[in-house]
């Protein structure tokens, strides 16, 4: 008999039996499709020698599927009501820890440490809540954490703009963070009939694989992220007006702007939405020269 947690029945009988309510703060949907969640595995490469973070388990879905192919899994939940739930849920598993801590407060290079001594390899997979998916992905992308990947289900558009190209409408800043670390691939888009409760749009899941280098060299990556935000501030303004308003003195230091858009051979009429990775690393670096 199918025991497994991703079912309809199943999920409603878990839910009643602990009078679950969902917290829509916490943006709180559960998967209800196994199918859904064998390709999910599938696409992070999940094996024996694996060790994988979860953020935000649930009812222990997709925590159950990984746990019976990784070697271990640790999972951040926040919502201390699902912490019985997933005692009970994922009792047959021995290789899952449930850690009650906010993802994004923790400290997740020493858990790693701790945790995945054995594993010769650490993928971060997800059904992520939406309304942290940035903020928890940089924060994993932004610590340097040493990762093979990262595979999570976040709402369509999000997936769209991360693995965005330039002149799309898509493209902007996100896209621009998450290609400097990784190399983004949406591997499938989720129907919303698969969750309880339904959200309101599709979801995707996408596959970021992390670069053994950043896509390109700068000479400072902070000043690098803030050309690009400048860049992207209002996307109707020519690149040469978004630096001068967004740019830290950039009004004063106009006629140097302009010099370092002439030194890169980026016309300043264009829009920040044109421009490849490679030519905001150069026009980085040409600015830097007058603002650090």
């Amino acid at each position: 008999m199918n025991k497994d947690i991703a079912t309809p029945i199943r999920t409603r009988e878990i839910l009643e039996k602990y009078g679950f309510s969902f917290k829509k703060s916490l943006g709180q949907n559960f998967l209800i499709d196994t199918n859904i969640l064998d390709r999910i595995v599938d696409h992070a490469e999940v094996t024996k020698k694996t060790g994988v973070i979860e953020v935000g388990p649930g009812i222990g879905a997709l925590t159950e599927q990984l746990a019976k192919r990784a070697k271990k899994v640790v999972a951040f939940e926040i919502d201390q009501r699902l912490l019985p739930i997933l005692k009970d849920t994922l009792s047959p598993y021995d290789n899952v820890t449930v850690l009650h801590q906010d993802v994004l407060k923790a400290d997740i290079q020493t858990v790693m440490a701790e945790q995945f001594q054995d594993c010769d390899e650490v993928m971060v997979v997800a059904n992520l809540p939406y309304y942290v998916t940035t903020p928890i992905i940089m924060k994993l992308l932004e610590e340097n954490l040493p990762l093979k990947g990262i595979v999570v289900m976040l709402q369509k558009e999000v997936a769209d703009r991360m693995a965005a190209k330039p002149s799309s409408k898509e493209y902007g800043s996100l896209s621009i963070a998450v290609q400097f670390y990784t190399d983004p691939k949406t591997v499938m888009t989720v129907p919303k009939t698969v969750f309880i409760p339904q959200p309101n749009v599709d979801s995707a899941v996408i596959r970021l694989l992390l670069r053994s280098n950043p896509a390109v060299t700068v000479r400072n990556d902070v000043f690098f992220f803030q050309v690009v935000k400048a860049s992207f501030a209002q996307r109707r303004k020519t690149l040469l007006n978004n630096l001068v308003n967004n740019l830290p003195n950039g009004k004063e230091k106009k006629s140097l702007i302009e010099k370092a858009l002439q030194d890169s051979e980026i016309d300043g009429k264009r829009r920040g939405e044109s421009l490849s990775i490679e030519e905001f690393a150069v026009l980085s670096d040409h600015l830097s020269k007058a603002f650090l």
